[in-house]
Parts: C-alpha cells; structure tokens; sequence
C-alpha cells in the first residue's frame, strides 16, 4: 500500500460554491497514453478504483495553499482540490507539477495564458515585471484604475499580485486609509474600496494570508465600508467589534485556535456581508476564499477534537444537573455548531470525531436536553441528532435498546423523539417532519446491519415494535374512535397524515411485525375513519395505507380486510365523492383496477358479492364490470369441477409438452385442410390418440344437455347477494334486485364471450382474436353456438395459455365441429 504521504482526498466545487468531497485515495503522477501527457492520478484506498484522472496541462493555474492543499480549475466553474495527509506528500506532487510547467517549484501559483492575446504575450514578455505607483494620497485613483485594468488578464493579474507580495504593497494602503479617514478624505475613501475589492477578485492565498491577519483584517473591513454607491458607509467594525461577542463557553487555552476562530467568523463575515454579490464573471474570482474558509473550518475542528480537556469539560457540564439553563442553550449551541463544522472533515476523520462525541456520552446528554421545556434548547438537540442518525443510525439504535433493559418506556431516547413530533406547536409541523424523517431512517432495515451472531433487524424492530409503535400509533388511535375523526382541524390533519406516512412506510418494509400488529390492533379500520375526514390530502394517506396492503396481495391481510368488511368505507368515500373526476376517483378505482388485474380472487368475490349493488352503474370505467366478469369466471368453475378439469385435460395434453412437438403438431393442426379429413374425424395430437375419445368427450356432452335443461327453465341467471347487519356486514344494505342481467344468448352467426369493453384480458374486448361488435348483455358470461360451447377465459390461467385459447377460438367453424362432434 501506498506510504501516508501521497494520501488525499479530492475535493470538488460545487454549484452553490460549497466543496464536495469525493473521496480518499492515494495520488501519484504518469503518463497516460489517453491523455497525452503527464497526469494526476488518485486511486481510491477502498477499492482501487479511479477517483481522479486530471492532466497536467501547461497552461492550467495551480495553486498550492497552506502547505497541505492544491487547488485549480479544470474548465469554466470547475475547481478541484487535492488535500494531503502530509506536507511532504503535498511537496512531491507540487514539484511534479512545476516540472511539467516548467516552473520554480517555490512559487505557489501557476497561470493560466489561455486568455492571453499575442500582442499581449508580446508586451508582457518584454517587461519583465509590474511597476506599482508610490503609495501616496495623490495617487490612489492611478492606483485603482490599475487594478482595475489587470483584472481582464490572467497575467497581469499574476505580475500584480506578485507586486503587491514583494513590496508589501497592501501595509501602505491600509495606513493611507488611517490618514484618508482621518482627514475624511471620502473620495480617498472610496479609492480604497476599490482597490482593496480588486485585490479580493485577484484570487491569491498570499494576499488573503496579509489582508486576513490579526493586525490588518479591520482595517480591510474599514476599506470595504465605503462603497462609492452607497450615500451613507457602513458599520461592520462597529457591529464586528461591540454588537458581536465571542463567547467561551467552555475556556479555550490554545491561542492559535482561539485566533483561527476570530479569523474564520471575520473572513465568513467578509464574505457573506461585506463583499457585494459577485457577478458571474467575478464569481470564480473567488473560489480562493470559499477555500480559505472551508480548510480554516477542518482545522478548527481537528483541532478541537484533539484537546481531550475541552471535550471533557463540555460534556460533564452538559450533563450536570447543576448547570443553569442559560449555560446549558450556550453549551448546546456550540455542541451544534461544532457537528455542523464536522461535515468539512475527511470520511476517517468524521467517524473518529463522532466515535469520540459517542463515548463522551453524545447520545445521554441529548436525552437530558429533549426532556427540558425550552423550544429552542429542543430545536438544538433535534439538529444534534439528525447529525448523528444520518452518520451512523446503527450507533442510535444500539444505544436506545440498552436503555430499554434500565429505564421504563416513557423516557426512552426514540419515545422522545416521537413525543416531540407529536406535540410540535409549529402550524406547519416543520420539527415534526424533520422528526419523522429521522425515525423513518432509524426503522428503515435497508441499513441495518446483519451480521454472524445477531441480525439488527430483527433485534431493533421486536423493540421498537414493543416498546415504541404504540406512542406512534397514539394520536390515530384518539382520534378514530367513532365513524369519523374526532379532531379534524388542519394541525391534526397534518400530524396524522405523517404518522400514516410512517406506517405506510412500515407496512412496505416491516413484513411481519406491522402485519401482527396491524391485525392484532385492528388499526386498518382505525386508520380508514379518516377516510372521512375533510381534508383531502388525509383521506388519500388513509387510502394509499391501504393501498400498500392490498398491494401486497397478502391473504392474511386479505381475510382481515374481508372479516372486517374493511371496503366499506373506501366504497362509502366513492359514491359520496360522486361523478368529480378528482384524486379521490382516480386512486379509488385504480385500488380496484389493482385487484382485477392481479386477479386477487378472494377480494374479488368479497367486493362483488357484498357491493355490486352500489358499484354496477359506474359504466364510465370497466373495472367493476371486470371485476364482475371475473367473479362469474370463479363461479362458474366452482359450479362446474368436471368443467375445469376437462379445461386442465385439454391444456396439459395438448399444450403441455416440449416446444418442439408443440410447434409441430399445432403447424400440422393449422395447415390441415378440410378436406383431406374424414367426416366426424376428431384431429389431435399423436400422442393423444391412445386415449379413449369418448372418455375425453362424455363431460362437455353432459355438461351441455344439463345447460341446456337450464335454459329452458330459466329466462335469466339470477345472481342474489344480501348483506347483513352486524359485525360481520357492512353498516349500509345493498341487496342486488332481480334485474341483474346475466344471460345465456344463443347466436349462430358468430362465437364471442363478452367481456367488458375495453378491458384488458376480456377475450371479447376489442382487438383480441375473434373478438366482434356485440350488442349482448356485456355481463354474459357464456355464449352458445350451434349447438357448441365456448370455454370461458380463466382468471388464473397463465399468459400462454390465453393465446392458445384465442388461436383456438380463430378456427374455421368445419375445424372445430370435428374436433367436437
């Protein structure tokens, strides 16, 4: 492996100017053919694999900055950084860089002459370097118009920032702002806005090293005070100097991380107030200080991760019941900037500093906290740990099971959590999504860990669902007690709609312990109440909660549903939303279309037997009339067993072989003519021609004589469905009146079995095989011709065979008379 010098991580700019890390590796430089000339590489120290694969390009700006880091731009708004573990690893690859350009590798910039014209190459070859006026009053506007000109060329910016290093240059202008402000020199003043704003756009560590030092960086704030288009100057000295204060809440010993505090809060100042926004051509000018800032903060932390006796003061004081409240928000404060400033750190480093945060007692202190009144304190907490769920939610959900064997449900870490959520004062839930967002992290088993011994999984849903899932379910469970929501004011409605958006969650990922406890506490039926409720937005999560369980096309779930009559309200929710063509219509009837496609049997029959009454005048959409089709399909087979056992004859003898006598034998079938067969000659198979035709024959010939008795007897096939009161039936009556039509027509001109228009999989629908315009009752589910009998399309059968039975039904009439007779 690669020493420790070359490790780096690679850093890239991102849109919103903030740098992104993309990973650890080691760096190394070569030639590589693809590129034609010498290159950076960084290969990943997980897997090897290609992090960084950058040219070293001639003409490219490097910029070596605090002895550790390179940063430069690949193309327009596209800045890399290569962070070293050590300075000697830095200096390495430094030197390679400077070698292909042909550099002094003492330098800590390279620039880019892309920009540059001929003649201005020509110029600036012959003068070796940039003159700077004296530094006097009388020439501060020469001065400014100077900078101002070097700005547009990357050389020229180059020559005079190497000016202004070596004369130091940016001293004698802060001391003539001492005497232009003395003298209330304004236009002086505004000079100096000027030139001190040009120096930021030159884009220099070395300079901003100067301008941000302890004896210059007011006095840089003091120039940049008097902008030219403001009729008044601003106050920042006063407000950096009076208004805001620096405070210790625990004493940092160390000077130079208490001087490195100041200068990043000045420099993040500068930055955010003092600057005006930059344009877009201004904006990568600065890409220098967005750097100086970043790095500043990883050093702070490294830095205080290091001093032991700070940590250790700042967590015995979180913890002592002696600290006062002001005292204890200051301490939470800082503990909350602190894990914001961690998200600068390298992944290695990061996890070292919330190892370190964890065996401090992190995750003890924040139960304290959440248990004080204060919002604010609260708030804190909540952003603590968010930091810390989305870091590891395997260390939190480790923690809050050990606390469960010492301490009682209610004071529980995650029960909090969940309290807090629940009881968020804010109109717009704000904390209680935030909340919610982070349980849904700590229950998602996708990053749970598995290992030999123990299954997280496992362990940590029994818990939550033991311990936790009843102060989920608390606020649903008080508020469905009748046939509509007790509370339906607009706060509620939301809180609801996100614990439903929580339990949908479970019920898409928890398997079996959401199923027990959804059962076991009846908590469907609870949650459909809302069904009823007058937010929209409400009885749509109520709906899709049930959606996601019908979804799973689990019978366990199916039998509750039916036991409980638990359509009920779902239907109740349809006929009162009427004929609106609405969110509430569209999930509805896909909820049914779902049942009829998948051909879920039991809830097929449940729905038509029960609510056909109330649903067979929806004629806008086929779903319930498929339903319907489907529910005479599983009638008639249930009727007739001899039926379906001569359908599963004729399939598994005459389709169910290999493909390659399946396809000579149906080629002989298709391409036999008429009259090369013998009158009354059944055509099968060979292999069929063993069995007995007559056995194959005798239960379509008797099911067809006991068919037709029926016809004769009866007019029309009644179907008689009645719901009772009780438990067990749903609270409104739909009994089915006589004049629910299902005949058997007699044609002779065509064979078609009609189905519902339109429908997928109806073999009379348009488009399928043998399908013709019908004028018949489209709820007939047998048609008879000529004496013959067409078998009905099965719900379960599978995709083949339904195209064997449509090439079947496309037969010349001659083919099948003598397959028949």
């Amino acid at each position: 492996m690669t020493d420790t010098r070359r490790r780096v991580k690679v850093y890239t700019l991102n849109e919103d100017r903030q740098w992104d890390d993309r990973g650890t590796g080691h760096v190394s430089s070569g030639y590589v053919e693809r590129l034609k000339g010498m290159s950076l590489l960084v290969r990943a120290e997980s897997d090897g694999s290609l992090l960084l694969e950058s040219k070293i390009n001639p003409n490219t700006a490097y910029q070596k900055q605090q002895d550790t880091l390179i940063v430069w731009s690949e193309a327009e708004n596209y800045d890399l950084a290569l962070s070293f573990q050590e300075k000697a690893g830095c200096d390495e690859i430094w030197e390679k860089i400077c070698q292909v350009q042909g550099k002094d590798p003492s330098v800590d910039i390279t620039q880019d002459l892309v920009d540059e014209s001929e003649e201005e190459r020509f110029d600036d070859m012959s003068s070796p370097g940039l003159e700077l006026p004296s530094c006097e009053l009388s020439r501060l506007e020469e001065i400014a118009e100077l900078v101002a000109s070097s700005l547009p060329s990357p050389l020229r910016r180059e020559k005079l920032a190497l000016a202004l290093e070596n004369e130091g240059y940016i001293k004698k202008l802060l001391e003539l702002f001492h005497v232009c402000e003395d003298l209330e020199n304004i236009e002086g003043l505004h000079h100096l806005y000027e030139i001190i704003k040009g120096i930021f756009l030159l884009n220099r560590t070395a300079l901003f090293e100067v301008m941000f030092s302890e004896e210059c960086i007011m006095d840089v704030i003091g120039c940049l005070e008097y902008d030219p288009t403001l009729s008044q100057p601003r106050k920042h000295r006063e407000f950096l100097t009076k208004t805001a204060k620096f405070k210790e809440v625990i004493p940092i010993s160390d000077p130079e991380l208490k001087q490195k505090i100041h200068q990043t809060y000045r420099v993040q100042y500068i930055q955010d107030m003092v600057l005006p926004t930059p344009s877009v051509f201004e904006e990568n000018m600065l890409s220098t200080l967005h750097s100086f800032i970043f790095f500043n903060k990883v050093e702070i932390v490294g830095m205080l991760q290091e001093d032991e006796k700070f940590l250790t003061d700042l967590f015995a004081q979180l913890t002592d019941e002696a600290t006062d409240e002001e005292k204890r928000q200051e301490l939470v404060n800082f503990l909350k900037e602190f894990c914001a400033f961690s998200q600068t750190l390298q992944p290695q480093n990061r996890d070292a500093f919330f190892k370190t945060l964890s065996n401090m007692g992190i995750l003890p202190a924040l139960e304290v906290i959440l248990g004080m009144d204060d919002t604010q304190v609260r708030s804190a907490a909540t952003d603590i740990f968010s930091y810390l769920v989305e870091y590891n939610p395997s260390m939190v959900r480790e923690f809050v099971m050990q606390e469960a064997q010492q301490n009682d449900d209610d004071i529980l870490l995650i029960n909090l959590i969940i309290e807090h959520m629940i009881c968020d004062t804010d109109p717009e839930l704000g904390g209680a999504v935030q909340l919610m967002g982070l349980l849904r992290t700590l229950v998602d088993p996708e990053n749970m860990l598995a290992t030999a011994n123990k299954t997280e999984k496992t362990e940590f849903l029994g818990f939550f669902y033991k311990h936790c899932m009843h102060v989920l379910t608390a606020p649903l469970l008080a508020n469905t007690t009748e046939d509509k929501p007790s509370k339906d004011d607009f706060q509620t409605a939301q809180l609801l709609a996100l614990v439903l958006e929580l339990l949908t969650f479970c019920v898409e990922h928890h398997t079996y312990h959401i199923k027990n406890y959804i059962i076991n506490k009846d908590i469907l039926r609870r949650v459909l109440v809302l069904m009823a409720s007058k937010h929209a937005f409400l009885a749509l999560c109520a709906l899709r909660f049930k959606r996601k369980i019908i979804g799973l096309k689990d019978e366990f779930y199916n039998r509750y549903i039916m036991k409980s009559f638990l359509f009920e309200p779902v239907v109740k929710a349809f006929l009162n939303n009427g004929s609106r063509y609405n969110l509430m219509n569209s999930a509805i009837i896909e909820m049914f279309e779902f049942i009829r496609v998948e051909d879920i049997k039991s809830l097929t029959a449940h729905v038509i037997e029960n609510y056909w009454k109330a649903l067979e005048d929806v004629d806008y959409v086929q779903t319930f009339k498929g339903l319907k089709l489907r529910f005479e399909q599983q009638r008639e087979r249930q009727d007739n067993p001899k039926l379906d056992s001569m359908r599963s004859i004729l399939r598994n003898h005459r389709y169910r072989r290999d493909a390659r006598t399946l396809e000579d034998e149906e080629e002989m079938w298709f391409n036999t003519d008429e009259d090369d067969m013998e009158d009354g000659e059944a055509v099968v198979s060979p292999s069929d021609k063993t069995k007995n035709d007559d056995d194959i024959m005798d239960p379509i010939s008797k099911f067809m004589e006991r068919k037709k008795l029926k016809e004769s007897e009866e007019k029309e096939v009644l179907l008689k469905t009645n719901l009772s009161g009780g438990r067990q039936s749903p609270s409104f009556k739909l009994s089915l009146s006589s004049g629910t039509k299902t005949n058997l027509s007699s044609q002779s001109s065509a064979a078609s079995l009609p189905g519902s228009p339109g429908s997928p999989g109806s073999p009379g629908s348009p488009g399928s095989p043998g399908s013709v315009p019908k004028s018949t009752s489209q709820t007939a589910a047998i048609t008879t011709k000529g004496g013959l009998v067409g078998l009905v399309d099965y719900p379960d059968d599978d995709e083949d065979d339904d195209e064997d039975e449509d090439k079947e039904d496309t037969l010349p009439l001659s083919k099948k008379a003598k397959f028949e007779s």
